[in-house]
């Protein structure tokens, strides 16, 4: 294997990305614990850390093609528009190119997963390093640990069990560009810990549902269990905070909510597959934005966000605007579904959970 010194020095250049910001650095000097509920989902997070090297048992055989069969819900039913439309690009694809789909479709999906995952670990450090309570910085040292452990899982999974990975998706590095390069603390909680990780959180209880693949499984079940106290971890702080913003500041963070919103339903059109497959793109999208199964599957991704959203009064202030934006793309009705700072203790692991990692 190539040493980090055998590699030349463009190659290198070509993984990094850099975000430009100016952020303020909040030291606080006020030690005093104020916030009770921070301060148990503090407690809960240390007692909860696992080892992803020695929970997870890697030396379990994992066979793609029925990973994928299993998480795409039969691949041609899930692009049956796209798959029997006379106009479609791929009418001619016969059982071997459907596999291939589903392959791609599941290791692009899960790479996302894992470029988010570093996301949210750069999105939490900075979290430490501005909020100026020192609850939240207490709990979000935590979930620094968290994420760092959430990338490598995912990252040894693709690459020692898929075989493959993608690069990041388009409409993710924008959404993660704009939240890093904000120099508001609070946008930083609402775009990572409320948006990506909340609709994070809904994905992988979908998968862990479906998929019978013990490892992935054990996997999803240890990342749920953290991503819901992070999920929890935004809720509770933003609600203190986002009751005293003006009208003007709160329609700022709902313009920003909608945004991320919009890219993140985007991110999962897996644009980056049919390029992979010399599949013409834009051709493909239209099919399978058109598909019943997959509208639904694109909705339910949001069955966290929206009453997160609610929870923090954003979906009502200023005329219902939120509350319009989330109607014209067809999730409002979520709002009355359980927010996740309420039900977090649901997810936490528990011995069975452990015994059968």
């Amino acid at each position: 294997m190539a040493t980090f010194d055998d590699l030349d020095r463009n190659e290198v250049l070509a993984t990094i990305h850099a975000v430009q910001a100016e952020v303020p650095t909040a030291f606080t000097w006020d030690y005093d614990r104020t916030r009770p509920a921070l301060g148990r989902l503090y407690e809960k997070a240390k007692h909860s850390q696992w080892n992803g090297s020695t929970d997870l048992d890697w030396s379990l055989d994992v066979d793609p093609e029925k990973v994928a069969a299993e998480l795409g819900g039969g691949t041609v039913n899930r692009f049956e528009m796209l798959a029997s439309h006379p106009d479609s690009p791929v009418r001619s694809f016969g059982t071997a190119e459907w596999t291939r789909v589903g392959v791609e479709m599941q290791n692009s999906l899960l790479s996302q997963f894992m470029h988010g995952e570093q996301g949210a670990l750069l999105c939490t450090a900075r979290i430490v390093e501005t909020v100026p309570w020192i609850d939240a910085k207490y709990y979000a040292s935590t979930q620094v640990m968290d994420e760092a452990r959430h990338v490598e899982v995912f990252a040894r999974y693709l690459q020692e069990k898929l075989g493959s990975q993608y690069g990041i998706n388009d409409n993710l590095r924008v959404l993660l560009d704009d939240i890093l390069s904000d120099d508001r603390w609070d946008v930083t909680y609402l775009g990572m810990q409320i948006m990506v990780e909340g609709l994070a959180l809904a994905a992988f209880g979908f998968m862990h549902q479906m998929t019978t693949e013990p490892l992935l499984k054990q996997l999803l079940r240890y990342v749920m269990s953290d991503e819901a106290r992070h999920v929890a971890f935004g809720v509770l702080s933003l609600q203190e905070y986002y009751a005293n913003l003006s009208d003007a500041e709160i329609l700022e963070r709902q313009q920003f909510a909608f945004e991320a919103a919009v890219r993140m339903r985007d991110r999962f059109l897996q644009q980056e597959v049919w390029e992979r497959m010399d599949v013409p793109v834009k051709e493909a999208i239209e099919l399978v934005m058109r598909t019943p199964t997959r509208q639904l599957f694109q909705m339910m991704l949001f069955s966290k966000i929206v009453p997160n959203c609610k929870k923090l009064g954003l979906l009502d202030r200023n005329d219902k605007w939120l509350r319009h934006r989330f109607e014209e793309i067809g999730v409002i009705q979520f709002e009355d579904w359980v927010d996740t700072g309420s039900e977090y203790e649901a997810f936490a692991l528990t011995d069975a959970d452990q015994r059968t990692a």
